[in-house]
């Protein structure tokens, strides 16, 4: 094999040193803040116990480890399978490099709408947008709706006194794909004890898949967003237009929000949609969508 010269050589082996060490800190940075950590910490621990049984020439332990090392490697895809899966996803979809158009922006700006809405009420929520990986399981939990995504639908599904308002809301391709549907509870232990089952069950759909949690608390009125099994709360509106913009790669237009209610204005008009004009409703619209607190 033919040899490379001195400083070629050094510069290969700076190199693999330097992306080796990349490697070990995205994956790091990765599964920090996550059930995985303390998981893999366990793991470490379990390794170094085996190497000081090497190294002490335990007989009987290094007889065990010879049998079990063939099958550590199937249990460790078995127990961080949630993880690598989305560690997948997010590396696939890094490699896309497509904007969404200004219709699609418009579509998913009615989700902030929405999300100002429930904030300024109260109204607790819960919206899932679907990404690269399929939430088909989840959507079959749900009732089916497959229509159009819009501020106004999504005000009159989280109604507290509307049939579907328990459960999660799951977008599909600018769509309303169900409505109540059930999601996993994150099993994180490092959450904090002040998040409630809603908040769970956005973390918990955002580790196993790469799709986007908009959460709203029904005790505070606070915007939550998870992604990738992360949570940021108490956002602004205009910090949510951004976290979607940026995540799901398109530029969203600044959309004139809605003037607050005040709280003992108890009329249908909480609902009314930011994008139309103040008397192009009918009162047959208005009985329909109920009162948004």
């Amino acid at each position: 094999m033919t040899q490379l010269p001195a400083p070629w050589s050094t510069i290969s082996v700076a190199l693999d040193i330097l992306l080796v060490a990349v490697v070990f800190y995205q994956v790091l940075v990765m599964i920090r803040g996550t059930r995985a950590a303390p998981m893999l910490a366990g793991v470490a621990v379990v390794a170094i116990i085996f190497y000081l049984a090497r190294v002490g020439e335990l007989t009987t332990l290094n007889w065990l480890i010879s049998r079990l090392v063939p099958y550590v490697l199937f249990a460790l895809i078995v127990v961080f399978q949630s993880e690598i899966r989305h560690v997948l996803a997010d590396v696939g979809r890094r490699l896309r490099f497509g904007r969404g158009s200004a219709s699609e922006s418009d579509t998913y700006d009615d989700i902030v709408l929405a999300a100002n809405l429930f904030s300024q009420h109260q109204t607790g929520a819960l919206i899932v947008i679907e990404r690269e990986i399929g939430l088909r399981t989840y959507i079959e939990s749900g009732v089916p709706l497959d229509a159009r995504l819009s501020y106004d639908l999504l005000a009159t599904i989280f109604r507290p006194s509307a049939p579907l308002h328990d459960g999660a809301v799951i977008v599909q391709k600018e769509r309303v794909a169900a409505a109540a549907c059930f999601l996993p509870l994150s099993m994180n232990p490092v959450l904090s004890t002040q998040l409630g089952t809603r908040h769970r069950a956005g973390m918990g759909i955002t580790e196993e898949t790469d799709a986007i949690a908009v959460i709203v608390s029904e005790e505070t009125g606070a915007i939550s967003v998870a992604v990738g099994g992360k949570i940021e709360r108490d956002l602004s509106v205009e910090q949510l237009r951004e976290r979607l913009s940026g995540e799901l790669r398109r530029y969203m237009s600044p959309v004139t929000l809605p003037t607050a209610i005040a709280p003992e204005d108890e009329s249908d008009a909480a609902l009314d949609s930011p994008r139309r004009a103040a008397g192009s409703r009918s009162d047959d619209t208005d009985s329909l969508l109920g009162p948004g607190r």
